[in-house]
């Protein structure tokens, strides 16, 4: 990075802008509370009044405006209203529109105002013209600011954009900025920035032949932009701090057929990798004739301990997409929707976590409360079924009528929110549904270890019960038993592997035909968010020997001080599930010691486990690079640690800043060598 940039990041990492934030009294933003009005007029004019009591803020050298200087924005309803709606509505999460892609192609082309003219008649459209205006108002007064600060560049920038479409790379940036910016503000959290590098790159392209940037200024302005999705993330809500869901999304196929990656996707990883911070997370989506050069330049970042790039098999995704139901034309489009999950920029209004099926807790449950009636296993896998149908039905009996808060700014970049004057909060073309399933590895475990000890072997099923409910104590031999001598899923044993695929080919069945009170349908998955720390705190112990207080692994990942044979025996365990048919998400997790990077061809070694992941079928992966003892010290000494990254689930965070019980997950993890 130039010293520009490096003066920018230093700025940024010492939290000077923090002295700018002022916090607002809560009383002030009492215009919105009115009752009597629609709660979509009530948001618009919450995001118009947050906006109207920022005070632009500039960095010196700033190349890429719009810092959050009013950290608390409250909440659009009074306690009481907000607990009488609840009453009569499901609200997911925070019940802000969440965990969707915008499509921003428009208003890069045309700009604000162009959309602003298009707008219909009536209370709705007004309402979002408002917004418009309060986002343009804002952006005159950054000008301003910088024109005062002799910054006449990026004052110029800002007097063209957001207001008209973008000319260059740099106007594309900005107005990228500010609308992304704006959707944090209007209460739209995880909100993605999608194929970044595909709707970028014509304006970097048009630049780079005309002679108006180099690679190397182009590149400046990536970075600052790439600061800019730092800047304000504390403020961001999620389960922790860099849960956010600022992702982007690399390479990937394109409707033509061609690959997607290109210069701009080059540039990204290059500058994650220079810059070492934790947003915006970098996806890379590849398919079988990924030459093994971008596997490598992705392992590279691996290397440093990022945490990304997490990859996205198309050769998987996009026939699995179509099968649900995705148009072809919409499925090659696909991005990831915060942590994992596949959503249609602009087109997708889908709740991709909307719950989880508690994969381990349902088949300890069923071994505990059947085992001993059932004469093999046959009979032990119809009460599993039985009891994944009543967990799923559960789920959608308790999702009716949902309700989300209006998000008027948001719903001018999905597909027929503007000409039909319909909330995004509302739905749009795929409203579907997804569900993550937790501790595969440990179920397929507990029934493997079930099926060599009692059904194949002569442990009673009271005897086995009996050692779980006392956690193993004075039955040392048959704990050995179940944990160090049964099949585990990731040694490429099918005796723990057949009943993995089992598993999920059971979760898809159970899930499919079942449509939601949107008309959409419900996706399968094999992530598990943060659901791994919930459903652990609810087992004792288990068959496959894990003690009670274990956690479960997070995502689509072997079980916890495991013994493993190595990396290629996980992968070949992971890749045996037909996944097309559990495409919500949920990568493969794998842990790697940063000794491994310790020599010169591991780079390309790495790369190589990846692709074969590919080739071999998997549908997304993640890994992370770690030192147990680099974290143990981190616990100790967290002063010294400030800037270590680590992979939670299905984002990165900064290892110091996590909760303890998120610490100590990452701790326990296995790290593998190649």
């Amino acid at each position: 990075m130039n010293d520009r940039i490096r003066a920018l990041k230093d700025l940024q990492w010492d939290r000077k802008h923090h002295a700018a934030r002022t916090a607002i009294e809560e009383y002030l933003f009492l215009s919105y509370r009115n009752r009597f009005e629609p709660d979509y007029v009530r948001s618009g004019k919450r995001l118009q009044q947050a906006l109207s009591m920022e005070t632009p803020y500039l960095f010196p050298d700033e190349l890429i405006a719009f810092t959050r200087t009013v950290p608390n924005l409250p909440f659009l309803y009074a306690d009481d209203e907000w607990a009488e709606i609840k009453k009569d509505h499901f609200i997911h999460e925070l019940g802000w529109v969440s965990n969707i892609t915008p499509d921003f192609t428009e208003v890069l082309e045309k700009g604000l105002l162009e959309i602003r003219a298009g707008l219909g008649k009536g209370l709705y459209c007004d309402v979002m013209r408002a917004n418009i205006d309060a986002v343009l108002f804002l952006t005159a007064r950054y000008e301003i600011e910088a024109r005062k600060k002799g910054l006449t560049d990026l004052a110029n920038v800002l007097r063209r954009v957001p207001a008209y479409g973008a000319r260059t790379f740099r106007e594309a940036l900005q107005i990228l900025r500010i609308i992304h910016f704006v959707f944090w503000v209007e209460g739209d959290y995880h909100n993605t920035l999608g194929r970044f590098d595909q709707y970028m790159m014509p304006y970097l392209q048009a630049d780079l032949d005309a002679g108006r940037e180099t690679r190397s200024s182009a590149f400046e302005l990536l970075e600052a932009f790439f600061l800019s999705c730092n800047r304000d993330s504390d403020l961001y809500p999620g389960m922790q701090q860099g849960d956010n869901g600022q992702s982007i999304v690399l390479g990937g196929r394109l409707k033509d057929g061609t690959c997607g990656y290109n210069l701009l996707s080059e540039m990204c990883m290059e500058a994650s990798g220079e810059l070492r911070l934790i947003d915006p997370k970098i996806n890379l989506r590849v398919d079988k004739d990924t030459p093994l050069e971008v596997f490598e330049k992705g392992t590279a970042l691996t290397k440093l301990g990022l945490g990304f790039p997490q990859y996205e098999n198309d050769d998987i995704l996009l026939p699995g997409l179509e099968a649900l139901g995705y148009a072809p034309e919409d499925a090659v489009e696909y991005s990831v929707a915060a942590c994992w999950e596949f959503t249609i920029p602009g087109k997708g209004m889908e709740i991709l976590n909307i719950g989880a099926l508690p994969i381990a807790n349902s088949v300890n449950d069923m071994i505990r409360a059947h085992l001993s009636e059932c004469k093999d296993m046959e009979e032990l896998k119809a009460y599993i079924r039985e009891d994944f149908k009543k967990s799923v039905d559960a789920t959608m009996a308790e999702r009716k009528n949902l309700y989300f808060i209006p998000a008027p700014f948001l719903s001018l970049f999905f597909d027929g929110c503007r000409e039909n004057a319909r909330d995004i909060s509302l739905g749009c073309k795929y409203n579907n549904w997804g569900l993550h399933g937790t501790g595969l590895a440990p179920a397929a475990d507990m029934l493997a270890a079930v099926n060599e000890t009692v059904f194949n072997g002569d442990v009673t099923a009271e005897a086995l019960i009996s050692a779980m409910d006392n956690n193993f104590e004075g039955a040392d031999e048959l704990h050995d038993l179940l944990k160090y001598r049964s099949p585990k899923m990731g040694n490429d044993d099918d005796r723990a592997d057949a009943f993995a695929c089992w598993l999920l080919d059971t979760f898809a069945e159970t899930v499919k035909g079942l449509k939601n009170e949107r008309g959409g349908i419900v996706r399968a998955g094999t992530g598990s968010a943060m659901f791994y720390i919930f459903h652990a705190n609810e087992l004792g112990a288990t068959a496959d020997g894990r003690e009670a207080g274990v956690p479960l692994p997070a995502n689509y990942a072997p079980s916890l001080n495991i013994k493993l044979n190595g990396p290629v025996s996980l992968i070949k365990s992971f890749t045996k599930p037909d996944l097309q048919k559990t495409l919500n998400g949920g990568p493969l997790t794998i842990e790697f010691s940063d000794s491994v990077f310790m020599q010169d061809e591991s780079i390309t070694k790495v790369a190589q486990l990846v692709r074969l992941f590919v080739l071999r079928g998997g549908h997304e992966m993640q890994l992370n690079t770690v030192n147990r003892e680099r974290l143990l010290d981190a616990q100790k000494h967290p002063e010294n640690y400030r800037n270590l990254i680590v992979r939670v689930w299905g984002w990165s965070g900064y290892f110091v800043e996590l909760d303890k019980c998120y610490q100590d997950h990452i701790i326990r993890r296995v790290e593998l060598s190649i």
